[in-house]
Protein backbone atom coordinates (compact mmCIF):
# COMPACT_ATOMS: atom_id res chain seq x y z
CA UNK A 1 0.00 0.00 0.00
CA UNK A 2 2.78 2.38 0.92
CA UNK A 3 4.53 1.55 -2.35
CA UNK A 4 1.42 2.39 -4.36
CA UNK A 5 1.05 5.79 -2.63
CA UNK A 6 4.70 6.59 -3.17
CA UNK A 7 4.39 5.80 -6.89
CA UNK A 8 1.34 8.06 -7.23
CA UNK A 9 3.14 10.94 -5.47
CA UNK A 10 6.07 10.63 -7.88
CA UNK A 11 3.71 10.64 -10.89
CA UNK A 12 1.85 13.78 -9.62
CA UNK A 13 5.15 15.54 -8.98
CA UNK A 14 6.38 14.71 -12.50
CA UNK A 15 3.11 15.95 -13.99
CA UNK A 16 3.37 19.23 -12.08
CA UNK A 17 6.97 19.79 -13.16
CA UNK A 18 6.04 19.01 -16.75
CA UNK A 19 3.11 21.45 -16.63
CA UNK A 20 5.29 24.20 -15.07
CA UNK A 21 7.99 23.81 -17.65
CA UNK A 22 5.44 23.82 -20.45
CA UNK A 23 3.80 26.98 -19.08
CA UNK A 24 7.18 28.64 -18.79
CA UNK A 25 7.95 27.74 -22.39
CA UNK A 26 4.60 29.10 -23.52
CA UNK A 27 5.32 32.36 -21.68
CA UNK A 28 8.75 32.62 -23.33
CA UNK A 29 7.68 31.78 -26.87
CA UNK A 30 5.59 34.93 -27.49
CA UNK A 31 8.47 37.12 -26.26
CA UNK A 32 10.84 35.44 -28.68
CA UNK A 33 8.45 35.38 -31.58
CA UNK A 34 7.15 38.92 -31.27
CA UNK A 35 10.02 40.23 -33.38
CA UNK A 36 9.64 37.62 -36.12
CA UNK A 37 7.16 37.82 -38.99
CA UNK A 38 4.32 35.40 -38.57
CA UNK A 39 2.91 35.54 -42.11
CA UNK A 40 4.00 36.15 -45.71
CA UNK A 41 2.44 39.62 -45.55
CA UNK A 42 4.71 40.49 -42.62
CA UNK A 43 7.72 39.27 -44.62
CA UNK A 44 6.76 41.50 -47.55
CA UNK A 45 6.24 44.53 -45.29
CA UNK A 46 9.67 44.07 -43.69
CA UNK A 47 11.33 43.72 -47.10
CA UNK A 48 9.52 46.77 -48.49
CA UNK A 49 10.51 48.87 -45.47
CA UNK A 50 14.12 47.79 -45.89
CA UNK A 51 14.08 48.69 -49.59
CA UNK A 52 12.55 52.09 -48.79
CA UNK A 53 15.31 52.76 -46.24
CA UNK A 54 17.96 51.91 -48.83
CA UNK A 55 16.34 54.20 -51.42
CA UNK A 56 16.07 57.08 -48.92
CA UNK A 57 19.71 56.73 -47.87
CA UNK A 58 20.84 56.68 -51.50
CA UNK A 59 18.83 59.79 -52.33
CA UNK A 60 20.18 61.64 -49.28
CA UNK A 61 23.75 60.75 -50.23
CA UNK A 62 23.11 61.97 -53.78
CA UNK A 63 21.75 65.27 -52.50
CA UNK A 64 24.76 65.71 -50.20
CA UNK A 65 27.16 65.07 -53.05
CA UNK A 66 25.38 67.56 -55.30
CA UNK A 67 25.43 70.17 -52.56
CA UNK A 68 29.15 69.67 -51.96
CA UNK A 69 29.89 69.85 -55.68
CA UNK A 70 27.88 73.05 -56.06
CA UNK A 71 29.61 74.65 -53.07
CA UNK A 72 33.04 73.76 -54.47
CA UNK A 73 32.17 75.06 -57.92
CA UNK A 74 30.80 78.30 -56.49
CA UNK A 75 33.95 78.71 -54.41
CA UNK A 76 36.15 78.27 -57.50
CA UNK A 77 34.01 80.57 -59.67
CA UNK A 78 35.72 83.72 -60.96
CA UNK A 79 34.62 86.69 -58.86
CA UNK A 80 36.31 90.01 -59.80
CA UNK A 81 34.91 91.90 -56.81
CA UNK A 82 36.21 89.32 -54.39
CA UNK A 83 39.64 89.27 -56.02
CA UNK A 84 39.85 93.08 -56.01
CA UNK A 85 38.81 93.20 -52.35
CA UNK A 86 41.44 90.62 -51.44
CA UNK A 87 44.17 92.56 -53.27
CA UNK A 88 43.22 95.82 -51.54
CA UNK A 89 43.08 94.13 -48.13
CA UNK A 90 46.46 92.43 -48.52
CA UNK A 91 48.16 95.59 -49.84
CA UNK A 92 46.67 97.84 -47.15
CA UNK A 93 47.47 95.49 -44.27
CA UNK A 94 50.96 94.98 -45.71
CA UNK A 95 51.69 98.73 -45.54
CA UNK A 96 50.05 98.97 -42.13
CA UNK A 97 52.29 96.23 -40.73
CA UNK A 98 55.38 97.80 -42.32
CA UNK A 99 54.54 101.20 -40.83
CA UNK A 100 54.07 99.63 -37.41
CA UNK A 101 57.48 97.95 -37.62
CA UNK A 102 59.11 101.27 -38.53
CA UNK A 103 57.52 102.72 -35.40
CA UNK A 104 59.03 99.88 -33.39
CA UNK A 105 62.44 100.49 -34.98
CA UNK A 106 62.15 104.16 -34.03
CA UNK A 107 61.58 103.23 -30.40
CA UNK A 108 64.24 100.48 -30.25
CA UNK A 109 66.98 101.84 -32.53
CA UNK A 110 66.21 105.55 -32.77
CA UNK A 111 65.66 105.55 -36.54
CA UNK A 112 63.77 108.45 -38.04
CA UNK A 113 60.23 107.97 -39.30
CA UNK A 114 59.71 108.86 -42.94
CA UNK A 115 57.65 107.54 -45.81
CA UNK A 116 60.85 107.21 -47.83
CA UNK A 117 61.61 104.04 -45.88
CA UNK A 118 58.58 102.38 -47.49
CA UNK A 119 58.75 103.62 -51.07
CA UNK A 120 62.48 104.16 -51.68
CA UNK A 121 65.62 102.09 -51.39
CA UNK A 122 67.66 104.77 -49.67
CA UNK A 123 67.61 102.95 -46.32
CA UNK A 124 68.02 99.38 -47.59
CA UNK A 125 71.52 97.98 -47.43
CA UNK A 126 72.51 94.32 -47.23
CA UNK A 127 76.12 95.10 -46.29
CA UNK A 128 75.67 97.16 -43.11
CA UNK A 129 74.12 96.45 -39.72
CA UNK A 130 72.11 99.67 -39.86
CA UNK A 131 70.67 98.66 -43.21
CA UNK A 132 69.44 95.39 -41.76
CA UNK A 133 67.17 97.28 -39.41
CA UNK A 134 64.94 98.16 -42.36
CA UNK A 135 65.74 94.87 -44.11
CA UNK A 136 64.41 92.99 -41.11
CA UNK A 137 61.24 95.08 -41.18
CA UNK A 138 60.60 94.18 -44.83
CA UNK A 139 61.26 90.46 -44.27
CA UNK A 140 59.04 90.41 -41.19
CA UNK A 141 56.29 92.07 -43.19
CA UNK A 142 56.66 89.37 -45.85
CA UNK A 143 56.11 86.71 -43.18
CA UNK A 144 53.05 88.63 -42.03
CA UNK A 145 51.90 88.72 -45.66
CA UNK A 146 52.06 84.92 -45.80
CA UNK A 147 49.61 84.74 -42.90
CA UNK A 148 47.42 87.25 -44.72
CA UNK A 149 47.34 84.91 -47.70
CA UNK A 150 46.28 82.04 -45.44
CA UNK A 151 43.42 84.01 -43.86
CA UNK A 152 42.26 86.10 -46.84
CA UNK A 153 43.01 84.01 -49.94
CA UNK A 154 42.89 80.51 -48.36
CA UNK A 155 44.06 78.83 -51.61
CA UNK A 156 47.62 77.60 -52.02
CA UNK A 157 47.46 77.74 -55.82
CA UNK A 158 46.64 81.47 -55.66
CA UNK A 159 49.52 82.49 -53.38
CA UNK A 160 51.90 83.02 -56.29
CA UNK A 161 49.43 85.26 -58.13
CA UNK A 162 48.61 87.43 -55.13
CA UNK A 163 52.24 87.72 -54.04
CA UNK A 164 53.42 88.78 -57.50
CA UNK A 165 50.47 91.18 -57.75
CA UNK A 166 51.36 92.74 -54.41
CA UNK A 167 55.01 93.12 -55.47
CA UNK A 168 53.98 94.64 -58.82
CA UNK A 169 51.69 97.18 -57.18
CA UNK A 170 54.44 98.13 -54.74
CA UNK A 171 56.91 98.48 -57.63
CA UNK A 172 54.55 100.81 -59.48
CA UNK A 173 53.93 102.92 -56.38
CA UNK A 174 57.67 103.18 -55.70
CA UNK A 175 58.33 104.17 -59.32
CA UNK A 176 55.61 106.81 -59.17
CA UNK A 177 56.83 108.11 -55.79
CA UNK A 178 60.48 108.45 -56.83
CA UNK A 179 59.73 109.43 -60.39
CA UNK A 180 61.96 106.66 -61.71
CA UNK A 181 62.30 102.90 -61.80
CA UNK A 182 64.10 101.43 -58.72
CA UNK A 183 67.76 100.82 -59.65
CA UNK A 184 69.22 99.87 -56.30
CA UNK A 185 70.41 96.27 -56.06
CA UNK A 186 69.64 96.32 -52.34
CA UNK A 187 66.02 97.23 -53.11
CA UNK A 188 65.64 94.38 -55.59
CA UNK A 189 67.40 91.82 -53.41
CA UNK A 190 65.26 92.52 -50.36
CA UNK A 191 61.93 92.78 -52.20
CA UNK A 192 62.46 89.67 -54.33
CA UNK A 193 63.62 87.75 -51.24
CA UNK A 194 60.56 88.95 -49.33
CA UNK A 195 58.27 87.92 -52.20
CA UNK A 196 59.80 84.42 -52.24
CA UNK A 197 59.30 84.08 -48.47
CA UNK A 198 55.71 85.24 -48.81
CA UNK A 199 54.97 82.76 -51.62
CA UNK A 200 56.55 79.68 -50.00
CA UNK A 201 55.25 80.27 -46.49
CA UNK A 202 51.82 81.30 -47.79
CA UNK A 203 51.50 78.12 -49.87
CA UNK A 204 52.51 76.03 -46.87
CA UNK A 205 49.96 77.66 -44.56
CA UNK A 206 47.18 77.50 -47.14
CA UNK A 207 47.88 73.83 -47.87
CA UNK A 208 47.63 73.07 -44.16
CA UNK A 209 44.24 74.79 -44.03
CA UNK A 210 43.04 72.95 -47.13
CA UNK A 211 44.06 69.59 -45.68
CA UNK A 212 42.23 70.34 -42.45
CA UNK A 213 38.99 71.51 -44.13
CA UNK A 214 38.43 68.66 -46.61
CA UNK A 215 34.77 67.53 -46.17
CA UNK A 216 34.09 63.84 -45.67
CA UNK A 217 31.39 62.78 -48.14
CA UNK A 218 29.06 59.99 -47.22
CA UNK A 219 29.42 57.00 -49.54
Amino acid sequence: MAGILTGRRRKVTADLSTSVSASELQSLRPAQSNNLPTSPNDDLSVISNHVNDIINNASNNHVNRNTSTQSLSSANKFNPRLIFSQIVAIQSLHYLALSFLFQVNHVLFGTDITIDRIFTGNYLNVWTAEGWIDNGAFLTTSIFGAFLLAFIVEKSKKCLDFSVTSFTIHLLICSFYEGKFPRSWDWWIMHVLGMIVMILLGEYLCSRLEMREIPLLLL
